[in-house]
């Protein structure tokens, strides 16, 4: 089997945000497609759908081989087209087959590794079998329910909880600060758990009217931990400046009075990236760019399984 190991890592980049991953890798444009390496690894680069977190290249001769040497690493693979469809089609089809079908939610994303892989030429493939992301070529899709939620912001947080590999529960209390028009507040909630809903602008009144959810007028930023006590999630996709973000977590991790956090950083412009790192700094968390993200990240707490060194 000849296989070479590559160095360092390889970015899969977002669209419309690729300056953004070259910047901070420092890199002037893409190895391969969108697809980007630095010579060793990096910690606490953000801007990117997954990272192929052990890169290696193969040779081949014919489509056969190139399956049976990912067939011989592991199951899973998800292919990356940026170049040669056809040819890695006819590859695909003798590998196992990877549903790209919207799930359910909640739905526990699967022990076994996702691994990518792409064509460089007709007769080598580059591919990692260990990847950051769970998900194939870092894109999950759910079922999505387009009647009750006020906005498809809901799937940030089911994104998030996906990877977090566990969810609000009945008996457990979530803080969703900012919440209006209760996109989040409706998520945690149809999960069984209780929502106090935080902020200055009224609920859709058929969110106000689900069962466990309490709204409170207010500032969240300004409402101090000991005022609404402790809570099992704390939740947050308000449109604020990510250093008031980070002093406004900075005080409830120091209170003790959260067990798990959720939060958007909105970026004002161009990438708030001392923030950023800050949150990346914080022991346990991690920052994300998830699939249903725009111009901005999201910081996941605490994120077992998933360090810093994974991305």
């Amino acid at each position: 089997m000849n296989i070479t190991p590559l160095p360092g890592r390889i970015y899969q980049s977002i669209p419309r945000f690729e300056p953004y991953l070259a910047a901070e890798i420092g890199v002037s444009g893409p190895a391969w497609g969108i697809l980007y390496q630095t010579p060793e690894p990096r910690d606490h680069i953000f801007w990117h759908r997954n990272v192929w977190l052990e890169p290696f290249q193969a040779a081949f001769g014919s489509v056969s081989e190139a399956a049976k040497i990912l067939r011989g690493i592991q199951r899973n693979w998800s292919p990356l087209w940026h170049t040669r469809f056809r040819r890695g089609a006819l590859i695909r089809e003798q590998l196992p087959r990877i549903s790209d079908k919207p799930r359910p939610f909640p739905w526990l994303v699967p022990a076994a590794p996702m691994g990518a892989w792409t064509l460089i030429d007709d007769h080598t493939i580059i591919a990692s079998a260990k990847c950051s992301s769970p998900f194939p070529g870092g894109c999950i899709t759910f079922i999505e329910d387009k009647e009750t939620p006020p906005s498809r912001a809901y799937l940030k947080l089911w994104e998030a909880l996906t990877i977090l590999r566990r969810f609000p529960r009945p008996g457990e209390r979530c803080l969703d600060a900012g919440a209006s028009p209760g996109g989040w507040t409706w998520a945690a909630a149809q999960l069984g758990a209780e929502v106090l809903a935080v902020d200055r602008s009224p609920l859709a009144d058929r969110i106000l009217a689900l069962p466990g959810v309490e709204y409170l007028k207010h500032d969240a930023f300004t409402l101090r931990p000991d005022e609404t006590g402790p809570v099992d999630w704390l939740l947050c996709d308000v449109i604020c400046y990510p250093s008031r973000l980070f002093d406004w977590i900075s005080r409830w991790l120091a209170s003790g009075l959260c067990r798990n956090i959720i939060c958007t950083i909105k970026m004002q412009g161009l990438p708030d990236m001392e923030t950023t790192r800050k949150f990346a700094a914080i022991p346990g968390g991690q920052v994300i760019h998830l699939w249903h993200n725009k111009h901005e990240l999201t910081w996941i707490y605490p994120l077992a399984g998933y360090s810093s060194s994974m991305a």
